[in-house]
């Protein structure tokens, strides 16, 4: 297959083939370049590196969807504590976040496995809800996540800050909803 068709069309298996070969495990320290998807996300690269910081001290799990020759094509990240306990309050309920799958991989059911594995990890740890919060402007994964037993719990204002992979401070403004699931 010549590079021009590859880039196009990356995904070398039909979706039952491929779907079958990923490998959803822990993300470890040399996957963090990985996360961000070729610079699409280098600005969270601090993020990415403060979430594994809290995953080896016992405070978080980030999972990594991993298919062989072709790396890490999905993520998700699974918070048990944080400051906001109607998020996350380190007993009950832990909060999803960092959710992605590459585009080229979306519709095939990889998403859906990812959240599995991140919810059977939850119920092995006691936890009895998860929460997340879907911006307004992605009705697609606020479909899958009703789709995987989430409802809405009302409205979140989307307001968070982060220091990019400069070190500047930047400021996210987008309102979306929280919802829940009872594991």
């Amino acid at each position: 297959m010549s590079e021009a068709v590859k880039s196009i069309n990356p995904v070398p298996y039909h979706a039952s083939n491929w779907l079958s070969k990923v490998i959803v495990r822990p993300i470890q320290r040399k996957d963090l370049l990985a996360l961000e998807w070729d610079g699409e996300y280098n600005h969270f690269r601090r993020v990415y590196l403060e979430v594994f910081r809290r995953m080896r001290s016992g405070l978080a799990i980030m999972w990594a969807a991993d298919l062989p020759e072709e790396g890490i094509i999905g993520q998700v990240f699974v918070q048990y504590s944080s400051s906001r306990q109607e998020l996350a309050d380190g007993q009950n309920r832990a909060y999803v976040h960092s959710f992605r799958v590459k585009r080229p991989y979306r519709g095939a059911g990889l998403g859906s496995k990812l959240m599995n594995v991140a919810e059977t990890g939850l119920i092995q740890r006691g936890y009895k809800y998860v929460t997340l919060n879907v911006s307004h402007t992605n009705p697609g994964a606020r479909h899958l996540y009703s789709r995987l037993g989430y409802r809405v719990v009302g409205p979140d204002p989307g307001i968070w800050s982060y220091h990019d992979d400069r070190g500047v401070l930047q400021q996210v403004n987008d309102p979306g909803w929280r919802m829940q699931k009872r594991l």
